[in-house]
């Protein structure tokens, strides 16, 4: 996965690499090299421009996606495009030993960074039109509306769009695919049908995918007009002049679910009954509506009567009593969290989730993660001290786990869930020390827009606050799970999110947090 800053900041040193192959090349070719020439200029300027910019540019989803594509597919078209099939052995050969070394992103990496985009499109309610152009904007009555500004507005070309829609059209999202083929057929329309050697699609390939996705959706009329379009393209398709014919036909006979317009529609997702305050909480972004306030919320510095906060009380922040949230602020210093961060890179992987007795991965969580032990650095034990001078809780294994640290990079997110186990199946009890009783999560870097953490039924949100820690209860006094605790890790919209998860169990909690009876407590 391609998401993280970590990998894109790799992308650009990889595509660097190509530039310089393709610069030997062309100095050394014919002058019969005008779109390969196009194309270097094109690179060479986004990476003296963007690239060399503000760190938050990369951090752009719009930027990440470009990148991925073009070393997913751009590059590989160019390669063995007509223009270059003359004396393009050198050329190639520069491809391919990087290619060997497995730093290029993959078709999956590519399509996992368009269902990105969807899903910030989705959540954060932009306006595809507006991504197109580089903008993150959403509609507020009637009128477009800046959600983000980025530093470096990087635009998306008809060939960028067809390949986002045609991966919905292959999931048979025809929602999605719609929005993204009527952009790619406007922008083709507009370039006057003319295609670049490096592009995936065409104008043609557009029309025909956003004609059946019309059909999908039941707008006959409109799909038969785009049909009719590609014709004067492809007048010998037969496949197309079939579909013709079966519109045609569709609207003679006008059965009425068949020839209305019916409207597009978001497709299912396992978390539909509470979709809408996920993104209504995600799309606040950390600021509450005043009517939300509750006064016995407060903030102070606190010290849990332990000597070893006495003299350096940390403050504390009370976000929600039921459950109960507080945000530690100031938990881990700058330096603490890149080592922590550094320590974590080399055993990042796909981030997985309990399936069953089993693990694995999912779609509604996007992200990387690692465990690290005590023993990988003084400071994860100096960060356990430290957390069990706060809580009192004993935080050392097997009575709670080893640090998680997560990246969830560009687009990355983990729709509402629990920390604990719901099921006696879980693989959670392994460790034989019963259900995760609190949660101590730590932000390991700040973020530019997005990634906040939202409780669901709470129906509050927390943004990402550098070095701060968040800490809640996951279980009642008498064991039973916390409904209330159902939280999501809202999608990142631009920047690079690292957070670090200490999962404390119950057992070896026994005098620390004593049982009650009282499913209220």
């Amino acid at each position: 996965m391609y998401t993280s800053l970590l990998n894109v900041k790799q992308a650009i040193n990889v595509e660097r690499q190509l530039i310089d192959h393709l610069e030997t090349y062309i100095e050394h070719e014919s002058e019969r090299l005008e779109d390969i020439k196009r194309f270097y200029a094109k690179v060479s300027d986004l990476h003296s421009e963007v690239y060399n910019g503000p760190s938050a540019a990369i951090a752009n989803p719009l930027v990440a996606f470009t990148l991925i594509k073009r070393l997913q597919s751009e590059w590989l078209n160019l390669i063995y495009s007509d223009e270059a099939q003359e004396n393009t052995q050198a050329f190639r050969s520069g491809y391919e030993e990087v290619e060997e070394e497995g730093s290029l992103p993959k078709l999956e990496d590519l399509q996992g960074a368009a269902k990105g985009l969807m899903r910030l499109q989705d959540v954060y309610a932009l306006q595809v039109g507006g991504l197109v152009r580089g903008h993150f904007q959403r509609i507020s009555n009637g009128n477009p509306i800046d959600i983000y500004s980025p530093t470096v507005s990087v635009s998306l070309s008809g060939d960028d769009c067809f390949l986002v829609g045609k991966v919905a059209y292959e999931l048979e999202d025809y929602y999605h695919s719609v929005q993204w083929l009527e952009e790619s057929v406007r922008l083709f329309r507009g370039a006057g049908g003319e295609w670049s050697p490096e592009n995936e699609g065409t104008l043609e390939d557009a029309l025909d995918h956003l004609a059946f996705s019309h059909f999908k959706t039941g707008n006959i009329s409109y799909a038969l007009s785009l049909s009719q379009e590609l014709l004067n393209h492809d007048p010998m398709n037969g496949r197309v002049l079939k579909n013709v014919e079966k519109y045609e036909r569709l609207l003679v006979d006008s059965p009425p679910l068949l020839s209305a317009n019916t409207g597009l529609k978001r497709p299912n997702t396992t978390y539909l009954r509470t979709r809408n305050t996920y993104e209504r909480l995600c799309r606040t972004q950390g600021s509450q509506p005043t009517h939300y306030e509750n006064p016995r919320l407060f903030c102070d510095y606190f010290n849990n009567d332990s000597p070893g906060l006495q003299l350096q009380p940390i403050r504390r922040e009370v976000l929600s009593l039921q459950p109960y949230v507080v945000l530690y602020h100031s938990f881990i210093t700058d330096s603490e969290a890149e080592s922590i961060r550094d320590l974590a890179q080399t055993g990042l992987r796909r981030s997985v989730v309990a399936s069953g007795e089993e693990q694995a991965t999912a779609e509604y969580r996007i992200s990387k993660s690692a465990w690290l032990k005590e023993t990988a650095h003084p400071i994860i034990g100096r960060l356990d001290q430290r957390i069990t001078l706060l809580t009192g809780l004993n935080v050392q294994p097997p009575y709670a786990e080893y640090l998680q640290v997560v990246n969830y990079g560009i687009g990355g997110h983990y729709e509402p869930h629990f920390d604990h186990a719901t099921s006696a199946s879980s693989p959670l009890f392994r460790l034989n020390t019963g259900n995760r009783v609190a949660t101590f999560m730590i932000y390991l870097s700040s973020v530019d827009a997005g990634g906040s953490t939202a409780f669901i039924h709470a129906n509050f949100s927390v943004p990402v606050v550098e070095n701060a820690a968040l800490f809640w209860w996951n279980l009642h006094r008498n064991g039973q799970g916390d409904g209330d605790t159902l939280h999501a890790g809202c999608p990142v919209l631009v920047g690079d999110k690292w957070v670090a998860n200490k999962w404390i169990h119950e057992h070896g909690q026994e005098f620390q947090r004593r049982c009650s009876p009282n499913p209220e407590e």
